[in-house]
C-alpha cells in the first residue's frame, strides 16, 4: 500500500508505503533481482522482516552485499540492482527536494548515489523507529509511527526550510526555463543556484531536469492507451529532441533500452524484474504473457541477464 503523507509532511514526502509478502507477487517465479530505475529524488527504507536489504555492486553480479535494516537511498541518475526478497515486509518513504537537511541533518548532494545506513545519520533513534515500527500492530499503524518519527525530527531539526526562491526557481526548471534563466529569478548568480539546487535536491539542475524527463517517459510507457503505443509518441510526448535522443537517455538511465523495458511490463513503473542466470544453466523464462521469449543480454562475467 502507498499513500499521501501527513499534512505537516507533505512539503517534505512525496509518498509513505508499506509492503508485505503476497502469495499473488507481480514477478515470475524466477526473479532474482529488480532494477531500480532513478527518479532523481531520496528514499527511505526499513525492512521490517525478512533478510536485510541487499544490493548487487554490479548488475551482472550473481551474489548481492548486504546493507542493513534501515536505509539512505540518495538521490541518482542511474538505476542499482536490488535483491528481491519474496517473504521480506519493508515499509518507507520517498522524499521531496529539500527534506534531506531537515530530515536526515545533512544537504543531499552529500548523500547522492550512495546507500547510507539510517544509523549512521539517526544514531541510535534508528534503532527505536525500527522497534516502534515491528509493535505496531497494522500496516495503517506502522505508517502513522513513521510519520508521527518523522515530525518529531522536524520539529527539532534546526535546519531553515527551503529558500522560497530555490524552489521558485525548481518550479520554473519543470516548466522549461533554463538554468540561467531559473538561476536569473532566484537572484542568485548561476553558479551559487546550482551550487544550491545541488545541494537541496541532491542533483545538478540539468541532470535533474534529464531524470525527469525520462521518469515522465516510463509514465507514458505504463499508459494503456493505445495512441501512446509508439515509442516515437512517447519520445515526443516526454519532451526529448528525436527519437535516438530518447534512446540515448532512455540506456543511460535504465540500463536498458526502451523496447527492453517495455517487454518486461513491470508492474511498478521503477521496478523492473530481472532473472540471472549462470552460464550453461538450463532455464527458460517466458514474459508474463508467456507468448515470447525475453531478450537476453550478456552482464558483466558469466552470468546472462533475463529480463521479464
Amino acid at each position: 500500500m502507498q499513500r499521501a503523507p501527513h499534512p505537516m509532511l507533505q512539503d517534505l514526502v512525496r509518498q509513505v508505503w508499506f509492503s508485505a509478502p503476497s502469495q499473488d507477487s507481480p514477478y515470475p517465479a524466477a526473479t532474482t533481482q529488480e532494477w531500480m530505475m532513478p527518479t532523481g529524488e531520496m528514499h527511505l527504507v526499513l525492512r521490517l522482516a525478512g533478510p536485510p536489504v541487499s544490493v548487487f555492486d554490479h548488475p551482472g553480479d550473481a551474489v548481492p552485499r548486504k546493507l542493513g535494516y534501515a536505509m539512505a537511498n540518495g538521490a541518482r541518475a542511474g538505476m542499482y540492482a536490488k535483491a528481491v526478497d519474496a517473504g521480506a515486509s519493508s515499509i518507507g518513504l520517498q522524499l521531496l527536494p529539500g527534506a534531506s537537511l531537515a530530515l536526515l541533518g545533512l544537504p543531499a548532494d552529500e548523500l547522492a548515489g550512495r546507500h547510507v545506513q539510517l544509523q549512521d545519520l539517526w544514531g541510535t533513534d534508528a534503532s527505536l523507529l525500527h522497534e516502534a515500527l515491528l509493535a505496531a500492530p497494522s500496516a495503517e499503524g506502522k505508517l502513522h509511527r513513521l510519520e508521527a518519527f518523522l515530525m518529531t525530527r522536524l520539529a527539532r531539526s534546526p535546519a531553515p526550510g527551503v529558500h522560497p526562491a530555490l524552489l521558485a526557481g525548481l518550479q520554473q526548471l519543470r516548466a522549461g526555463s533554463s538554468v540561467k534563466l531559473a538561476a536569473g529569478h532566484s537572484g542568485y548568480s548561476e553558479r551559487q543556484f546550482v551550487r544550491l539546487f545541488s545541494q537541496t535536491v541532491g542533483l545538478p539542475p540539468r541532470l535533474y531536469l534529464r531524470v525527469q524527463r525520462f521518469q515522465q517517459a516510463l509514465r507514458l510507457m505504463q499508459d494503456p492507451a493505445p495512441q501512446r503505443a509508439a515509442l516515437a509518441t512517447v519520445a515526443f510526448e516526454a519532451g526529448y529532441s528525436d527519437q535516438p535522443h530518447f534512446n540515448r537517455d532512455f540506456r543511460a538511465f535504465s540500463g536498458l533500452t526502451p523496447e527492453q523495458y517495455r517487454a518486461a511490463r513491470p508492474a511498478n513503473a521503477n521496478h523492473v524484474p530481472v532473472s540471472i542466470m549462470a552460464s550453461g544453466a538450463a532455464m527458460s523464462v517466458l514474459f508474463k504473457t508467456g507468448a515470447h521469449k525475453p531478450p537476453r543480454l550478456r552482464a558483466q562475467g558469466a552470468p546472462r541477464t533475463c529480463f521479464f
